[in-house]
């Protein structure tokens, strides 16, 4: 069959993102189909109709990565541009229409009902695989686990058995989406492992991947981040959670990177855990050049309340030693969850000043998303009911202060500090691309550094 898979995301802040999970998607399917990537990043409707034309599909399968922008600042919902495209396929092409990713994950029967796709894969999207199956032999495919139909309950899937296989849209002729990317910042992607052990009460991580990892070969990430190098990447970005969620792992594929010469820069988010002494040191030997810390607060109540594995003193520890290995540091902040006070927001923001030579990112406001801890607090506390779509962004709302009072505390002390950033920074776009037209590449808060 023809099956044409489309990169729905259109967002540019902080940085475009490249569709890693459709490449695996391909490398899962390509053996059996003819299979072709539009991403509306790189390519308009008038490029999408082309294919549509040429390639004629027989299954569209669409990748819905978010759900929303987390800004409680200046929400945005992405469920209407989702219906607008599959509103405009249905208008082209006779096509079955397949939704996946990790927003659809979150929300499927949601998603199915707003946008009246006729099917969807929950959790990881080689199952895709499983539902094309199907569709050869006749089969229903609704009976694949986790290949989700309007009405079928919703049962989370086990992590996908196989080995993941990406396939890369260069392969072959050298073309390919991906040279959007290396106009716009020279940043490409790559994975270390899936699934998160770490259980944070606000995160559906857990509820995507699944709960424990599954750990690539450390010399297999080293001979993919050589290859994405001879494409033309000028930086890396490792799209796990947390690198350093498992140790011993991350350094092995620190030591393979090395080992292979990797010539450009990378980064990747990292939680701010107890790390043995020169960890940072083996990261800086092996290229790493950006440590973005998923600190969320400064204060001890509240790392408790978002069930973190660290402590605010393990911060600061872990800040310094990266900046001792001569890395780069940011930080994200986010305030407003279960137990949030006036008195823990303040000691969060007199902390930050414990914190040198680095950039905060910090959001009011924490989303609430279906299988976590915090929707079933929301649900306890009437914030929410079991009936909420949960489409539109909502946000929890902390009993002893208000998210409002929360953003004049925060914006009063960021007041002249350029390198303390609110909200998701969508105004900053056009600076972005203005500072990748000058040929900088990687992360670019890095310019912002204090």
């Amino acid at each position: 069959m023809n099956i044409l898979l489309i990169s729905a995301n259109r967002q540019t802040s902080p940085y475009p993102v490249y569709p890693l999970g459709l490449d695996y998607v391909a490398g899962t399917i390509a053996d059996k189909h003819q299979v072709r990537i539009c991403d509306l990043l790189a390519a308009g409707h008038d490029e999408l109709a082309a294919i549509l034309e040429e390639f004629v599909p027989d299954v569209i399968g669409i990748s819905c990565r978010n759900i929303d922008n987390t800004d409680y600042a200046a929400p945005v919902s992405f469920f209407a541009g989702y219906k607008e495209l599959v509103a405009w396929l249905r208008g082209r092409t006779r096509a079955i229409i397949v939704l996946g990713g990790c927003g659809f994950t979150m929300m499927p029967q949601v998603f199915l009902r707003e946008t009246g796709a006729d099917f969807g894969i929950a959790g990881e999207g080689e199952r895709f695989a499983l539902l094309l199956d199907s569709l050869t032999t006749g089969r229903d495919p609704a009976a694949c686990e986790g290949v989700i139909a309007p009405g079928k309950e919703i049962v989370p899937p086990p992590p996908w058995p196989g080995m993941a296989r990406r396939s890369f849209a260069w392969d072959g002729d050298g073309g390919g989406h991906h040279q959007y990317y290396l106009r716009h910042g020279g940043m490409l992607n790559l994975q270390t492992k899936r699934g998160c052990v770490f259980r944070c009460s606000y995160c559906a991580y857990p509820h995507i991947e699944g709960g424990k990892h599954r750990l690539f070969d450390p010399a297999a990430v080293a001979s993919e981040a050589k290859r994405l190098e001879a494409a033309g990447a000028k930086y890396l970005f490792f799209t796990d959670s947390a690198f350093n969620s498992d140790i011993e792992h991350s350094l092995a594929v620190a030591r393979a990177l090395r080992q292979e010469k990797l010539a450009i820069p990378w980064g990747a988010f990292f939680a701010p855990l107890r790390l043995p002494d020169g960890y940072f040191t083996a990261m800086r030997a092996a290229g790493c050049k950006h440590i973005e810390f998923g600190s969320e607060s400064l204060s001890n109540t509240m790392l408790q309340s978002y069930r973190k594995p660290f402590t605010a003193a393990d911060v600061v520890a872990a800040h310094e030693a990266a900046l001792q290995a001569g890395l780069r540091v940011a930080h994200y902040f986010l305030f407003g969850g279960v137990g949030e006070s006036r008195q823990t927001v303040g000691e969060t923001l007199d902390n930050l000043d414990k914190l040198r030579q680095t950039v905060f990112f910090l959001f009011t406001g924490v989303r609430i998303y279906p299988a976590t801890a915090l929707y079933e607090a929301a649900l306890a506390g009437g914030q929410v009911t079991a009936g909420d779509s949960l489409a539109e962004p909502v946000f929890y709302r902390p009993e002893s202060i208000g998210l409002e009072e929360i953003t004049a505390l925060v914006h009063e002390r960021a007041a002249g500090r350029s390198n303390w950033l609110s909200g998701s920074g969508g105004s900053q776009d056009e600076t972005t691309a203005q500072i990748h037209a000058r040929g900088l590449t990687g992360p670019l808060w890095e310019f912002l550094t204090k």
